[in-house]
């Protein structure tokens, strides 16, 4: 765990009350709630209100946390800040696991490849991955971009060494993209979608074929082992979710646009290119986490060799 970004979930998390009452012995009535403006079934349900209303019966009050990118939020839920975060991308598991988190798998979004892409400027001279060879490349640290790098660069022939990395959060990448201060940019949706509307940009690869892209829902264990019924509720209202962005797209752009500070046929545009479907987790589902992990070890990019199958996972009961 670097302290940059140590110090940016300590930071995000500077308003958040100490121990929880379940270390004591106490089932929780607090869910703190870690989420990025890129959870879009999470901001779907906290926007609706409806955990609120489906929790209330439990005697459970909801505490909302937003973070800029997955990793300092399970860097959040491993120092028991968070009880509970939001989808982040598949790598990010995998960098919590190395720190050594505690983490429950709560659910799986099925996978999501094109929602994620290597961009560069229309004018760019680069016409492949392999012309990335020597070049500056901005994405988040151990989001689903940097091992959708890692492998695209790997299909070309080369490795994570053969570029110059700049670790930049979405909003920090694309000023940095539209400035020509990196020479390739690699997001996720919405951002992808926002940047390909509004700016004039190349897709090199998504990752159709390279990395499957599913998002993970995670527990801190404690409160996984305290208060499986909040979390039965939490799946099964965002699989309702997942079902009506789905069925309702339009009424859930409408819904998201303001949120999200886009237009709504921007967020038409990425929604289409997410699954969304929430389905439980399984060990079987997991093997392309082991994939990562690996990549990113053989990259001396994780401090040592991990299993990423080693997890609780949680029994939604469907």
């Amino acid at each position: 765990m670097t302290s940059l970004t140590r110090r940016a979930a300590l930071g995000a998390l500077a308003s958040l009350a100490g121990g929880m009452a379940y270390a004591q012995g106490a089932a929780p009535s607090t869910i703190r709630i870690g989420y990025q403006k890129s959870s879009t079934l999470t901001v779907v349900l906290k926007t609706q209100g409806t955990l609120e209303r489906q929790l209330a019966p439990l005697g459970v009050k909801i505490s909302w946390h937003e973070f800029t990118s997955g990793l300092p939020l399970l860097e959040a839920l491993n120092l028991d800040n968070l009880d509970f975060s939001a989808d982040v991308a598949d790598t990010v598991p995998v960098f919590a696991q190395a720190a050594g988190a505690k983490l429950t798998f709560v659910a799986q979004e099925a996978p999501s490849p094109a929602a994620q892409a290597i961009v560069v400027r229309a004018d760019s001279p680069i016409q492949s991955v392999a012309d990335l060879k020597g070049r500056k490349v901005g994405f988040a640290k151990a989001a689903g971009v940097h091992y959708l790098l890692i492998a695209a660069l790997d299909k070309a022939g080369l490795s994570f060494k053969d570029i110059e990395p700049a670790y930049l959060t979405p909003a920090d990448g694309r000023a940095a993209f539209e400035r020509g201060a990196i020479d390739a940019w690699v997001v996720w949706d919405p951002f992808l979608s926002a940047a390909q509307r509004q700016s004039k940009l190349r897709v090199l690869a998504d990752g159709t074929g390279i990395a499957s892209y599913q998002r993970y829902y995670l527990g801190g264990t404690p409160f996984a082992n305290a208060r499986p019924d909040v979390l039965r509720v939490l799946y099964g209202e965002l699989h309702k979710a997942g079902l009506w962005v789905k069925q309702k797209p339009a009424e859930a752009a409408a819904l998201l646009a303001p949120v999200w500070g886009l237009d709504t046929a921007t967020v038409e545009h990425a929604n289409a290119r997410r699954s969304y479907a929430v389905r439980p987790v399984v060990v079987g589902g997991l093997a392309e986490q082991q994939r990562i992990a690996d990549a990113f070890f053989a990259e001396k990019l994780l401090p040592k060799k991990l299993n990423a199958l080693d997890v609780a996972l949680f029994n939604p009961g469907v």
